[in-house]
């Protein structure tokens, strides 16, 4: 069965980072091996500045971080533009999110996709929005 959900940022760095696996962040990959994932536009930035972050900090070589942007290239992960900033900025008011995170959900909320996330607040707030989480 081929699965369509909105995949956060949160679940994408736990693949590129050692010993910091996750059972949703695994059942994601499984997901996405066959299927495909909705992100808002912001994903792309979010992945790069997590990884430079990480290498700063020794925890992840550069040639790892190309690589891995490399191996993210290959799955079926499409940038979604048709979020209106309102509800992004509506979203991050009521559930106290950051706008960026609140794109995530606007995003899922639009396309009525369920998102995978290990953001706990941004999780809480799906389920209040009635927006499932992968699993």
């Amino acid at each position: 069965m081929t699965v369509r959900f909105v995949l956060d940022a949160s679940i994408v760095i736990t693949w590129a980072m050692g010993g910091e696996a996750h059972p949703l962040a695994d059942s994601a990959l499984v997901a996405l091996q066959t299927g495909s994932a909705a992100v808002p536009a912001i994903f792309w930035y979010e992945i790069r500045n997590i990884l430079v972050l990480n290498e700063r900090r020794g925890r992840i070589d550069p040639s790892d971080s190309t690589q891995f942007l490399a191996d993210l290239d290959e799955f079926d992960i499409k940038a979604n533009f048709p979020q209106d900033s309102g509800a992004c900025i509506a979203l991050a008011r009521k559930h106290a999110l950051s706008v960026y995170d609140s794109a995530y959900l606007a995003l899922a909320i639009h396309e009525r996709l369920p998102l995978a996330t290990l953001n706990r607040t941004l999780a809480a707030a799906a389920a209040i929005e009635g927006i499932p989480s992968l699993v």
